[in-house]
Parts: structure tokens; sequence; C-alpha cells
């Protein structure tokens, strides 16, 4: 009786009924990706819509490509500047902390389950990744602000371990399958390889999409937003083609781009923002749906010990080691320690033992679901009292001096723009003005022109500036509009 309407029906209701329990994060500090994967099991098939659906293979690729486009929009929104500082950290925690966070769950889950060392090591890379996007989403929710270098250590680790984690559980997966193809000599240069591929072929994209939206100057700005979500289509598969990391490609692409002015930049990244949160609820709901949850009392119990030992052994052991030279003191190490949440990648990456057809993967599956439900519940809901424990909140009642400015009426420029120069047919964001040179307002003829990165400039312009540089005013003066 009903065609393709019902199943928009059930889609829309979903959608929009996890976009509305999004508000209990805010109001009762429930984790939002918690409420999304309880909506997941609600609709599943012993759920109240009965929807019944145990495909992995479809799930994989559904959360694969739901990965890209988080990542993506993850980078888009990293500031390169404040990233910078705690580059080294970052990086470590990501590889180093991430490898040693999967050794020593493989070793607690070797003891604890009926498991061989491999698979023990194969549960360990599923879980070592971390979910930050939950915590941030928690802290802006509770109004806690991080103390200096805490913020970006933990957007950095959580946008950068991902690839690590997935390229643990891909290597561990061959090893298991096929014990014999390749040695450990063979793994080293394919992760360097990967990792460098995935490295250059994200730099490099990431340096080309800038410069191709000044240029292209579309006469529809929905045409943007479609060019971009081809364009990170384009660098996964490149990537994936050369045999290097599309998913590490994808998020630098992303923090590149960021660090470039072009047009429309603010309305880009608010876009992929969006596109993120869909995708977000989207691997949720359908992971939700993917999990029996008469199968999680069996693996409570075991899944409890293991998730306890992941929180308070392993995390901590690969946090403190692998940062064992960093200016961090031993508080905020202990906190980077307690946010190590899980989300969707461990979920995600649960269900290759699925396709592969392991023994063992719907007890795999099964245990790493129940983790990551307990890591989200517990870790996520305390988060804002262990930030106060151990000191590492800012305090919102410290005031800075105000620092004194000149006028601003000392600071404005007027620029006429004549037939002889140069930006004429160019755009603002081409131009890649520094911070300080603002031009807040266009004359063109009688009518006046709030500009934006997209603003082309025509002869006889007349130019509002702000800058309260003089000397950089004449030289940008030179450089530029000469």
């Amino acid at each position: 009786m009903y065609g393709i309407e019902l199943y928009l029906l059930i889609i829309a209701f979903l959608m929009l009924l996890s976009v509305i329990s999004s508000k209990l994060s805010d109001k009762f500090g429930v984790p939002v990706l918690f409420i999304f994967l309880g909506l997941g099991m609600l609709a599943g098939s012993e759920g109240i819509l009965g929807i019944h659906f145990d495909n992995a293979q479809i799930a994989q690729t559904v959360g694969t490509i739901a990965l890209i486009y988080i990542l993506f929009g993850g980078g888009m929104d990293t500031k390169w500047r404040l990233i910078k500082p705690v580059l080294k950290d970052g990086l470590i925690l990501a590889t180093v902390g991430v490898f040693l966070t999967a050794m020593f769950m493989a070793i607690c889950v070797y003891y604890i389950l009926d498991f061989t060392f491999l698979e023990a090591l194969l549960v360990g890379a599923v879980v070592s990744s971390t979910d930050a996007a939950a915590v941030f989403a928690i802290l802006r929710a509770k109004g806690i602000a991080l103390k200096k270098g805490l913020s970006p250590l933990l957007e950095l680790e959580s946008g950068s371990n991902d690839p690590m984690a997935i390229f643990l559980t891909i290597a561990i997966l061959q090893i298991i399958l096929l014990p014999y193809s390749n040695t450990i000599v063979d793994w080293l240069l394919m992760f360097f390889m990967q990792f460098f591929i995935g490295l250059v072929v994200g730099i490099v994209f990431g340096l080309i999409l800038p410069k191709i939206l000044n240029k292209i100057h579309f006469s529809f700005y929905g045409l943007y937003p479609v060019f971009t979500i081809a364009w990170v289509m384009l660098v996964f598969a490149i990537s994936q083609i050369l045999d290097g990391n599309g998913f590490l490609a994808v998020y630098l692409a992303g923090i590149v781009a960021n660090t470039k002015d072009f047009v429309y930049k603010k309305n880009l990244v608010g876009f992929h923002d969006g596109v993120s949160w869909v995708m977000q609820i989207t691997v949720f709901l359908i992971l939700g749906l993917l999990v029996f949850p008469s199968q999680l009392p069996g693996v409570a119990l075991n899944g409890l010990i293991i998730a306890l030992c992941l929180i308070f052994i392993a995390r901590p052991a690969g946090v403190f080691i692998s940062m064992i030279f960093s200016k961090f003191s031993f508080k905020e190490k202990a906190f980077i320690s307690w946010v190590g949440l899980r989300g969707a990648v461990p979920i995600v990456l649960a269900t290759y033992p699925y396709v592969e057809g392991l023994e063992n993967a719907s007890l795999i599956f099964n245990t790493v679901f129940f983790m990551v439900l307990f890591s989200i519940l517990i870790q996520g809901t305390t988060l804002p009292r262990v930030a106060r424990f151990l000191g590492v909140e800012l305090d919102n009642q410290a005031k800075q001096e105000p620092k004194s400015s000149p006028l601003l009426y000392n600071t404005l420029k007027q620029l006429y723009i004549d037939k002889n120069s140069k930006v004429i047919g160019l755009s603002i964001a081409e131009l890649e003005l520094a911070p300080y040179f603002l031009i807040l307002l266009i004359k063109r003829g009688d009518n006046y022109i709030r500009p934006t990165g997209s603003t082309i400039f025509e002869e006889n312009d007349i130019l509002l500036i702000q800058c309260d540089k003089s000397t950089q005013y004449k030289k940008v003066l030179k450089r530029v509009f000469a």
C-alpha cells in the first residue's frame, strides 16, 4: 500500500527526533551521541518501530562515507594557529598513543575473553581512537572553557587518530586472515607509505581548493557547496587509489584549506559543519539499528571489565607514556586520559570482522558497542566534574587588563580603485589580506556595498579600510593595490 513515502517518513522522523533530542544534552549533560545510538536501537528490530537491519556491509560503507565528511568538516573547523603550538604532542598522541592504547587493551582482552592474542589485538585496535565531538558538545553545553593548549590538543588528536586506528584494524585483520602474506618490515613500509601519501595528497589538495574557489566565480552560491562535496570525494578516492590513507588526506585537506581565504568561507565552513552532523546522526542511527539489544546482556560483564581497563589502564598508559616529555602537567595529562571517549569510529571498525566473516565477529561487535555506550555515558556525564576536580578549567572570573588601542577614527583609511589597479576583476578572498587589514565598506557609484570574500573589485570603487598598523598599511597598498 505504501511505497517510498513510508521510508521517507521514517527517515525524516528519526532525523528530526535526533536533532530535537540533542536538547537533552544541553539540559541534562547526556552526550548527544548516546542519544543517537539509543534512538537507533529503539527503531531497530527489537525496538518500537521494528526495523530489521543486519547488513554489516551497508553499515560499513555508510560509516566510511560518513567518516570522510566528519573528518573534513572537523578539519575545516580547525584553526591552524591554535593547533600549531601543540602539533608535536597531538601527532604523538594520534600515533604512538593510539598504538600503545591498542597494545595495553590487547593484554586486557586476552586475559578476559577466550581470544587469541591477534583477536585481542584486533579489539584493541578497534577501540583505540577517540571521538572528541561529544566532549566539546558537553563542554559547550556546560559553559566550560579549558586551559590554553588543552582544547586544540584534544581537537587535533581526535581528528588525526582515526587514520591510525583504521590502519591498525585493517592490518591486524589481514594478518589474521592471511598470516604469512606480509612481514613486519612490509607492514612498517606500508604504514609510512600510506601516511606519507595521505599527507602529501591532503596538503596539495588543501592548497588547491581555495585557489579554485577564488578563480571559478560561479554565478550561484549553491554550486560552491556542491563543488566542495565532490572535492572531498576526489581527495579520498585519489589517496586510496595511490595506496595512501584517505582519511588522513581529507582531514589535512580541511585544515590546510582553512588556513587560506576563499569566497564564501564562513558559509562553507558552516555548511560542512551541518554535513558533519547529518553524517554523525546517520551513522549512529544505522549502527544502533545493526545491534540487537537482547544480545548485550550476554557481553555486559566482560564488556564492563574491558571498558574499565580501557578507561583506567590502557588510555592513561598510552597518554602518559607517549607524552612523557610533554610540557603538560600531570593533572592535564590525567584529564586528557579521561577525555578518551569512544564514538562512531570503533563501532564502524567493529563491522570489519563481520564483513570478513571472522568467527568471533558478533562477540567483538557487541562487546565494542557496549564499551562505547559505557564510555560515552560514564566519561561524558562526568567530564565537567573531572575538569573542575583536576583544575583544568579556566577561571571565568579572571579578567585581563584591557589593552589600550588607538581611536577608531585614527585607523580608518580611504582607498580609490583607479583604472590601472591590478585588483580589478579579483575578489577580496583572492587578495589574501592580512587579518589587521579590513575592508569595511565599498562605495560603487551611488550604492554602498557590504563586502564579502566573493565581492569583485571594479574600477572607481572607493574602499573604506580599517588598519591600526600604518607601516603595514603602506606595505599592503604597495604589494596588493599598486
